[in-house]
Protein backbone atom coordinates (compact mmCIF):
# COMPACT_ATOMS: atom_id res chain seq x y z
CA UNK A 1 0.00 0.00 0.00
CA UNK A 2 1.41 3.60 -0.79
CA UNK A 3 2.50 6.02 1.58
CA UNK A 4 -0.79 7.74 -0.18
CA UNK A 5 -3.55 5.48 -0.13
CA UNK A 6 -2.53 4.50 3.76
CA UNK A 7 -3.40 8.18 5.00
CA UNK A 8 -6.21 8.39 3.02
CA UNK A 9 -7.54 5.00 4.47
CA UNK A 10 -5.92 6.48 8.13
CA UNK A 11 -7.73 9.92 7.75
CA UNK A 12 -11.06 8.12 6.82
CA UNK A 13 -11.00 6.40 9.59
CA UNK A 14 -10.12 9.38 11.90
CA UNK A 15 -11.00 12.16 10.05
CA UNK A 16 -14.78 12.55 11.81
CA UNK A 17 -12.66 12.85 15.32
CA UNK A 18 -10.37 15.64 14.01
CA UNK A 19 -12.73 18.30 12.51
CA UNK A 20 -14.66 19.03 15.85
CA UNK A 21 -13.24 22.34 16.66
CA UNK A 22 -10.56 21.95 14.80
CA UNK A 23 -11.28 25.11 12.67
CA UNK A 24 -12.16 27.75 15.46
CA UNK A 25 -8.87 29.49 14.88
CA UNK A 26 -8.39 30.26 11.06
CA UNK A 27 -5.04 31.48 11.61
CA UNK A 28 -3.91 28.65 13.41
CA UNK A 29 -1.02 26.06 12.03
CA UNK A 30 -3.72 23.50 12.18
CA UNK A 31 -6.34 25.75 10.06
CA UNK A 32 -3.59 26.98 7.59
CA UNK A 33 -3.11 23.23 6.88
CA UNK A 34 -6.35 22.37 6.14
CA UNK A 35 -6.85 25.09 3.81
CA UNK A 36 -3.36 24.32 2.09
CA UNK A 37 -2.19 27.77 3.09
CA UNK A 38 1.57 26.85 3.84
CA UNK A 39 1.96 28.35 7.70
CA UNK A 40 4.84 30.08 7.40
CA UNK A 41 4.68 31.76 10.18
CA UNK A 42 8.16 30.38 12.64
CA UNK A 43 11.43 29.18 11.61
CA UNK A 44 10.25 25.98 13.27
CA UNK A 45 6.53 25.18 13.97
CA UNK A 46 5.98 22.89 17.13
CA UNK A 47 3.58 21.33 17.70
CA UNK A 48 2.97 19.37 21.71
CA UNK A 49 0.75 18.40 23.69
CA UNK A 50 2.52 19.95 27.33
CA UNK A 51 0.37 21.58 29.70
CA UNK A 52 1.01 22.44 33.72
CA UNK A 53 5.14 21.63 35.12
CA UNK A 54 5.46 19.65 31.47
CA UNK A 55 4.72 22.28 29.58
CA UNK A 56 6.54 25.23 31.63
CA UNK A 57 9.72 23.40 31.36
CA UNK A 58 8.85 22.41 27.10
CA UNK A 59 8.91 26.67 27.24
CA UNK A 60 12.02 26.66 29.03
CA UNK A 61 13.71 24.31 26.47
CA UNK A 62 12.16 26.68 23.69
CA UNK A 63 13.70 29.03 24.80
CA UNK A 64 17.36 27.74 25.76
CA UNK A 65 17.19 26.91 21.80
CA UNK A 66 16.69 30.23 20.91
CA UNK A 67 18.87 32.02 22.89
CA UNK A 68 21.44 29.64 21.42
CA UNK A 69 20.05 30.57 17.86
CA UNK A 70 18.77 34.22 18.09
CA UNK A 71 18.25 34.16 14.32
CA UNK A 72 15.62 30.86 14.55
CA UNK A 73 12.35 31.36 15.71
CA UNK A 74 10.42 28.84 16.98
CA UNK A 75 6.48 28.45 16.88
CA UNK A 76 4.44 26.25 19.56
CA UNK A 77 1.59 25.19 19.57
CA UNK A 78 -0.43 23.12 22.31
CA UNK A 79 -3.50 20.83 20.78
CA UNK A 80 -5.83 18.50 23.06
CA UNK A 81 -4.07 15.65 24.57
CA UNK A 82 -4.53 12.51 23.41
CA UNK A 83 -6.68 11.63 20.18
CA UNK A 84 -7.20 15.10 19.58
CA UNK A 85 -3.40 16.12 19.00
CA UNK A 86 -3.27 12.86 17.33
CA UNK A 87 -6.08 13.08 14.87
CA UNK A 88 -5.38 16.54 13.91
CA UNK A 89 -1.64 15.67 13.23
CA UNK A 90 -2.67 13.45 10.78
CA UNK A 91 -4.72 15.67 9.03
CA UNK A 92 -2.70 18.62 8.94
CA UNK A 93 0.32 16.32 7.22
CA UNK A 94 -1.81 14.73 5.15
CA UNK A 95 -2.78 18.15 3.64
CA UNK A 96 0.75 18.43 3.10
CA UNK A 97 1.04 21.52 5.94
CA UNK A 98 1.84 19.39 8.92
CA UNK A 99 4.14 21.39 11.99
CA UNK A 100 7.67 20.93 11.56
CA UNK A 101 8.48 18.97 14.34
CA UNK A 102 5.60 16.84 16.70
CA UNK A 103 5.67 15.45 19.67
CA UNK A 104 4.01 11.70 19.78
CA UNK A 105 4.03 8.77 22.32
CA UNK A 106 6.12 5.82 21.18
CA UNK A 107 3.31 3.56 21.88
CA UNK A 108 1.28 5.84 19.10
CA UNK A 109 4.24 5.75 16.90
CA UNK A 110 3.31 2.35 15.16
CA UNK A 111 -0.01 4.00 13.63
CA UNK A 112 1.70 7.03 12.77
CA UNK A 113 4.72 5.53 10.42
CA UNK A 114 2.21 2.99 8.71
CA UNK A 115 0.10 5.52 7.64
CA UNK A 116 3.12 7.23 5.87
CA UNK A 117 2.44 10.45 7.96
CA UNK A 118 6.55 10.40 9.12
CA UNK A 119 9.94 11.23 8.06
CA UNK A 120 12.29 8.82 8.83
CA UNK A 121 14.81 10.00 10.74
CA UNK A 122 17.74 9.03 8.19
CA UNK A 123 15.80 11.25 5.83
CA UNK A 124 16.74 14.51 8.04
CA UNK A 125 20.58 16.04 9.37
CA UNK A 126 19.88 14.44 13.15
CA UNK A 127 22.65 11.87 12.36
CA UNK A 128 25.05 14.52 11.21
CA UNK A 129 24.30 16.09 14.47
CA UNK A 130 25.30 13.41 16.47
CA UNK A 131 21.60 11.89 16.72
CA UNK A 132 22.46 8.19 16.81
CA UNK A 133 21.30 5.26 18.53
CA UNK A 134 24.49 4.45 20.56
CA UNK A 135 23.15 8.02 22.76
CA UNK A 136 19.83 6.51 23.42
CA UNK A 137 18.24 4.06 25.88
CA UNK A 138 18.54 1.37 24.07
CA UNK A 139 14.30 0.17 24.86
CA UNK A 140 13.38 3.32 23.80
CA UNK A 141 15.50 2.96 20.75
CA UNK A 142 13.93 -0.08 19.70
CA UNK A 143 10.46 1.27 20.00
CA UNK A 144 11.23 4.21 17.66
CA UNK A 145 12.23 1.52 15.10
CA UNK A 146 8.77 0.72 13.14
CA UNK A 147 9.81 -2.40 10.58
CA UNK A 148 13.19 -1.81 10.75
CA UNK A 149 13.34 2.19 9.85
CA UNK A 150 13.43 4.44 13.08
CA UNK A 151 10.63 7.42 13.00
CA UNK A 152 11.08 9.33 16.09
CA UNK A 153 13.87 10.89 18.23
CA UNK A 154 13.20 9.64 22.42
CA UNK A 155 12.70 12.30 24.84
CA UNK A 156 12.30 10.24 27.50
CA UNK A 157 11.17 7.12 29.39
CA UNK A 158 7.83 7.64 32.10
CA UNK A 159 7.49 4.57 33.71
CA UNK A 160 5.11 3.19 36.26
CA UNK A 161 7.04 3.30 39.49
CA UNK A 162 6.74 2.25 43.14
CA UNK A 163 6.39 5.30 45.12
CA UNK A 164 6.69 4.75 49.43
CA UNK A 165 6.47 6.98 52.16
CA UNK A 166 9.68 7.13 53.99
CA UNK A 167 8.92 7.40 57.80
CA UNK A 168 6.06 4.90 57.52
CA UNK A 169 8.53 2.36 55.33
CA UNK A 170 11.14 3.28 58.34
CA UNK A 171 8.73 1.70 61.06
CA UNK A 172 7.60 -1.19 59.09
CA UNK A 173 11.62 -2.37 59.12
CA UNK A 174 11.64 -2.01 55.42
CA UNK A 175 14.61 0.43 54.99
CA UNK A 176 18.22 -0.29 54.64
CA UNK A 177 21.09 0.00 56.89
CA UNK A 178 21.73 3.73 55.38
CA UNK A 179 18.06 4.59 55.68
CA UNK A 180 18.02 5.83 52.10
CA UNK A 181 16.33 2.76 50.42
CA UNK A 182 14.53 -0.13 50.42
CA UNK A 183 15.57 -3.59 51.51
CA UNK A 184 15.87 -5.68 48.22
CA UNK A 185 12.32 -7.43 47.19
CA UNK A 186 12.01 -10.09 45.09
CA UNK A 187 9.00 -12.07 44.54
CA UNK A 188 5.71 -11.70 45.08
CA UNK A 189 5.78 -13.25 48.47
CA UNK A 190 8.45 -10.87 49.48
CA UNK A 191 6.25 -7.86 47.98
CA UNK A 192 2.87 -8.93 49.72
CA UNK A 193 4.88 -9.08 53.32
CA UNK A 194 6.05 -5.47 52.72
CA UNK A 195 2.81 -4.00 51.92
CA UNK A 196 2.08 -6.04 54.97
CA UNK A 197 4.31 -4.19 56.91
CA UNK A 198 3.48 -0.76 55.81
CA UNK A 199 0.10 -1.06 57.14
CA UNK A 200 0.78 -3.04 60.43
CA UNK A 201 4.14 -2.40 61.83
CA UNK A 202 3.95 0.92 59.73
CA UNK A 203 1.11 2.32 61.24
CA UNK A 204 -0.79 2.97 57.85
CA UNK A 205 -4.31 2.85 56.96
CA UNK A 206 -3.41 0.89 53.97
CA UNK A 207 -0.08 -0.81 52.65
CA UNK A 208 -0.58 0.74 49.95
CA UNK A 209 -3.11 2.53 47.24
CA UNK A 210 -3.62 3.41 43.29
CA UNK A 211 -6.46 4.89 41.60
CA UNK A 212 -8.54 2.42 40.48
CA UNK A 213 -11.94 3.11 40.32
CA UNK A 214 -12.04 6.00 37.79
CA UNK A 215 -9.10 4.96 36.22
CA UNK A 216 -8.84 2.62 33.98
CA UNK A 217 -5.16 3.48 32.16
CA UNK A 218 -4.03 2.96 35.79
CA UNK A 219 -5.11 -0.21 35.72
CA UNK A 220 -3.60 -1.10 32.67
CA UNK A 221 -0.34 -0.10 33.64
CA UNK A 222 -0.76 -2.16 36.77
CA UNK A 223 -1.71 -5.50 34.91
CA UNK A 224 0.52 -4.72 31.65
CA UNK A 225 3.58 -4.79 34.22
CA UNK A 226 2.57 -7.99 35.93
CA UNK A 227 1.68 -10.01 33.40
CA UNK A 228 4.73 -9.11 31.00
CA UNK A 229 6.92 -10.40 33.53
CA UNK A 230 5.56 -13.62 32.61
CA UNK A 231 3.89 -13.68 29.12
CA UNK A 232 3.87 -11.85 25.92
CA UNK A 233 1.99 -9.25 24.62
CA UNK A 234 -1.76 -9.61 24.77
CA UNK A 235 -1.93 -9.46 20.90
CA UNK A 236 0.18 -10.14 18.32
CA UNK A 237 0.66 -9.48 14.63
CA UNK A 238 -0.25 -5.81 14.63
CA UNK A 239 -3.18 -6.31 16.59
CA UNK A 240 -5.06 -8.51 14.53
CA UNK A 241 -4.79 -11.85 16.81
CA UNK A 242 -5.71 -12.39 20.24
CA UNK A 243 -2.53 -14.23 22.18
CA UNK A 244 -3.81 -14.21 25.93
CA UNK A 245 -1.94 -16.92 27.92
CA UNK A 246 -4.59 -18.02 30.08
CA UNK A 247 -1.95 -19.62 33.19
CA UNK A 248 -0.14 -16.07 32.76
CA UNK A 249 -3.36 -14.04 33.34
CA UNK A 250 -5.19 -16.03 36.30
CA UNK A 251 -1.92 -15.61 38.09
CA UNK A 252 -1.40 -12.07 37.26
CA UNK A 253 -5.27 -11.44 38.77
CA UNK A 254 -4.50 -13.78 41.72
CA UNK A 255 -1.68 -11.72 42.34
CA UNK A 256 -3.55 -8.32 42.17
CA UNK A 257 -6.41 -9.67 44.45
CA UNK A 258 -3.98 -10.75 47.06
CA UNK A 259 -3.50 -7.25 47.57
CA UNK A 260 -7.23 -5.50 47.01
CA UNK A 261 -8.72 -9.11 48.37
CA UNK A 262 -7.35 -8.86 52.23
CA UNK A 263 -7.75 -4.96 52.23
CA UNK A 264 -4.15 -4.22 52.15
CA UNK A 265 -5.43 -2.08 49.16
CA UNK A 266 -8.68 -0.67 48.97
CA UNK A 267 -10.95 -1.92 46.05
CA UNK A 268 -12.52 1.02 45.24
CA UNK A 269 -10.48 4.08 45.22
CA UNK A 270 -10.30 7.60 42.60
CA UNK A 271 -7.09 9.09 41.75
CA UNK A 272 -7.96 12.23 44.37
CA UNK A 273 -8.53 9.89 46.87
CA UNK A 274 -4.89 7.99 46.52
CA UNK A 275 -3.38 11.11 46.26
CA UNK A 276 -5.24 12.06 49.48
CA UNK A 277 -4.61 8.96 51.66
CA UNK A 278 -0.61 9.21 50.10
CA UNK A 279 -0.37 12.66 50.78
CA UNK A 280 -1.71 12.45 54.79
CA UNK A 281 1.04 9.76 55.84
CA UNK A 282 -2.18 7.01 55.58
CA UNK A 283 -0.52 4.91 52.58
CA UNK A 284 2.93 3.25 52.72
CA UNK A 285 3.47 2.55 49.21
CA UNK A 286 1.72 4.80 45.92
CA UNK A 287 1.80 2.96 42.59
CA UNK A 288 1.73 5.70 39.90
CA UNK A 289 3.66 7.21 37.28
CA UNK A 290 6.63 9.32 37.91
CA UNK A 291 5.06 12.23 35.94
CA UNK A 292 3.23 12.18 39.67
CA UNK A 293 6.32 13.42 41.22
CA UNK A 294 6.36 17.52 40.98
CA UNK A 295 2.78 17.56 42.52
CA UNK A 296 4.01 15.13 45.85
CA UNK A 297 6.89 17.75 46.02
CA UNK A 298 4.35 20.51 47.17
CA UNK A 299 3.00 18.36 50.00
CA UNK A 300 4.32 20.39 52.97
CA UNK A 301 5.85 17.49 55.17
CA UNK A 302 5.73 14.63 52.95
CA UNK A 303 9.12 12.60 52.83
CA UNK A 304 8.93 10.02 49.87
CA UNK A 305 10.99 8.18 47.84
CA UNK A 306 10.66 6.28 44.21
CA UNK A 307 11.75 3.20 43.15
CA UNK A 308 11.13 0.74 40.31
CA UNK A 309 9.27 -1.98 40.86
CA UNK A 310 10.96 -5.14 41.90
CA UNK A 311 10.60 -8.39 40.46
CA UNK A 312 7.13 -9.66 41.20
CA UNK A 313 5.66 -12.77 39.65
CA UNK A 314 8.77 -13.01 37.02
CA UNK A 315 12.43 -13.31 37.46
CA UNK A 316 13.10 -10.11 36.30
CA UNK A 317 11.76 -6.54 37.25
CA UNK A 318 9.29 -4.92 33.89
CA UNK A 319 8.42 -1.62 33.98
CA UNK A 320 5.50 -0.44 32.06
CA UNK A 321 6.05 2.93 30.30
CA UNK A 322 5.54 5.06 27.55
CA UNK A 323 8.29 7.95 25.53
CA UNK A 324 7.69 11.06 24.77
CA UNK A 325 9.36 11.27 21.01
CA UNK A 326 9.83 13.90 18.70
CA UNK A 327 8.53 13.47 14.87
CA UNK A 328 9.73 15.37 11.77
CA UNK A 329 6.39 14.95 9.52
CA UNK A 330 6.27 14.28 6.00
CA UNK A 331 5.93 17.46 4.39
CA UNK A 332 6.25 17.00 0.19
CA UNK A 333 6.05 21.02 0.08
CA UNK A 334 8.87 21.36 2.55
CA UNK A 335 12.53 22.93 1.76
CA UNK A 336 15.68 21.23 3.25
CA UNK A 337 16.31 24.87 5.33
CA UNK A 338 13.05 24.18 7.53
CA UNK A 339 14.29 20.53 7.64
CA UNK A 340 17.56 20.91 8.95
CA UNK A 341 16.13 24.31 11.35
CA UNK A 342 13.91 21.20 13.07
CA UNK A 343 16.96 19.06 12.74
CA UNK A 344 18.79 21.39 15.38
CA UNK A 345 15.54 22.40 17.42
CA UNK A 346 15.03 18.60 18.16
CA UNK A 347 18.88 18.23 19.09
CA UNK A 348 18.69 21.31 21.58
CA UNK A 349 15.64 19.33 23.20
CA UNK A 350 18.09 16.90 23.62
CA UNK A 351 21.00 18.70 25.02
CA UNK A 352 18.78 20.36 27.60
CA UNK A 353 16.51 17.49 28.55
CA UNK A 354 17.62 17.49 32.17
CA UNK A 355 15.23 20.27 32.24
CA UNK A 356 12.74 18.42 31.18
CA UNK A 357 13.58 15.68 33.70
CA UNK A 358 12.16 18.20 36.49
CA UNK A 359 9.36 16.73 35.76
CA UNK A 360 9.79 12.95 36.63
CA UNK A 361 10.76 11.89 33.13
CA UNK A 362 13.62 9.72 32.81
CA UNK A 363 15.87 11.42 29.59
CA UNK A 364 16.57 9.34 26.51
CA UNK A 365 19.71 10.68 25.93
CA UNK A 366 22.23 9.54 27.67
CA UNK A 367 24.43 12.19 27.50
CA UNK A 368 22.08 13.48 29.85
CA UNK A 369 21.11 10.83 31.52
CA UNK A 370 24.74 10.74 32.71
CA UNK A 371 25.49 14.10 33.26
CA UNK A 372 25.98 16.03 36.61
CA UNK A 373 22.63 18.17 35.91
CA UNK A 374 20.52 14.97 35.92
CA UNK A 375 22.12 12.64 38.37
CA UNK A 376 21.82 15.54 40.68
CA UNK A 377 17.90 15.14 40.89
CA UNK A 378 16.10 12.98 43.01
CA UNK A 379 14.31 10.76 43.45
CA UNK A 380 14.49 10.55 39.52
CA UNK A 381 18.12 9.04 39.64
CA UNK A 382 16.97 6.55 41.72
CA UNK A 383 14.55 4.42 39.14
CA UNK A 384 16.88 5.34 35.62
CA UNK A 385 16.67 1.92 35.98
CA UNK A 386 12.99 1.10 34.79
CA UNK A 387 13.95 2.97 31.33
CA UNK A 388 15.97 -0.19 30.97
CA UNK A 389 13.53 -2.70 31.97
CA UNK A 390 10.73 -0.75 29.83
CA UNK A 391 7.77 -2.48 28.77
CA UNK A 392 5.36 -0.72 26.02
CA UNK A 393 1.80 -1.14 24.87
CA UNK A 394 1.28 -4.18 21.59
CA UNK A 395 1.61 -3.17 18.68
CA UNK A 396 -1.50 -2.19 17.00
CA UNK A 397 -3.46 0.66 15.34
CA UNK A 398 -5.09 0.81 18.52
CA UNK A 399 -3.48 0.77 21.30
CA UNK A 400 -1.10 3.28 23.16
CA UNK A 401 -1.62 6.57 25.19
CA UNK A 402 -5.08 7.63 25.90
CA UNK A 403 -6.73 4.91 23.66
CA UNK A 404 -9.45 4.03 23.58
CA UNK A 405 -8.51 0.67 24.12
CA UNK A 406 -6.71 1.08 27.49
CA UNK A 407 -9.93 2.06 28.64
CA UNK A 408 -11.96 -0.66 27.72
CA UNK A 409 -9.08 -3.55 28.90
CA UNK A 410 -8.68 -0.96 31.55
CA UNK A 411 -12.40 -0.81 32.58
CA UNK A 412 -12.27 -5.14 32.96
CA UNK A 413 -8.96 -4.94 34.87
CA UNK A 414 -10.93 -3.13 37.38
CA UNK A 415 -13.67 -5.64 37.67
CA UNK A 416 -10.70 -7.74 38.86
CA UNK A 417 -9.90 -5.27 41.53
CA UNK A 418 -12.42 -5.16 42.86
CA UNK A 419 -13.08 -8.89 43.02
CA UNK A 420 -15.83 -8.66 40.77
CA UNK A 421 -14.29 -11.09 38.51
CA UNK A 422 -12.18 -14.55 39.56
CA UNK A 423 -9.20 -14.85 37.90
CA UNK A 424 -10.54 -17.80 35.27
CA UNK A 425 -13.52 -14.81 34.27
CA UNK A 426 -10.94 -12.59 33.33
CA UNK A 427 -9.41 -14.53 30.92
CA UNK A 428 -13.10 -14.94 29.42
CA UNK A 429 -13.69 -10.89 29.97
CA UNK A 430 -10.33 -9.89 28.35
CA UNK A 431 -11.18 -12.19 25.34
CA UNK A 432 -14.14 -10.27 24.72
CA UNK A 433 -12.63 -6.98 25.05
CA UNK A 434 -10.18 -7.84 22.73
CA UNK A 435 -12.54 -9.62 19.60
CA UNK A 436 -13.95 -6.10 19.04
CA UNK A 437 -10.56 -4.64 18.28
CA UNK A 438 -8.85 -7.53 16.84
CA UNK A 439 -11.80 -8.49 14.11
CA UNK A 440 -11.86 -4.60 13.13
CA UNK A 441 -10.40 -3.30 9.67
CA UNK A 442 -6.87 -1.13 10.64
CA UNK A 443 -6.81 2.20 8.83
CA UNK A 444 -3.84 0.40 7.35
CA UNK A 445 -1.50 -2.18 6.95
CA UNK A 446 0.74 -2.54 9.23
CA UNK A 447 3.38 -5.12 9.17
Amino acid sequence: MSGAIARRRFLALSGGLALTGGLAACSSPLASGLTGSQPNTADVIFWNLFTGGDGANMVLMEKAFQKANPGTSVEATILGWGNPYYTKLALATASGTPPDVGITHLSRLPLLAASGLLRPVKDTPLGELGVTEDKFTPAAWKKATVDGTVYAVPLDTHPFVLYYNVGIARKAGLLNSAGDDLVPLKGKEDFVAAVKAMKDAGGAQYGAVMSITRDPSTAWRFFSMIYSALAGPIVTDSGTKIAIDSEAMQETVAFMQSLTGPNLMPKNLTGSGANALFSTDKAGFLFDGEWQIPAYRQVKGLKFNVVPFPALLGPKPVAYADSHALIVPRNDRGNETRTRNASKFVKSLLDNSAVWAAGGHIPAWLPTQRSKAFLDQSPQRNYVQAAFDAQYDPVAWYTGAGSDFQTVVGGTIIEALTGRITPKGMVAAMRSDLKRYTTSRPPVTMK
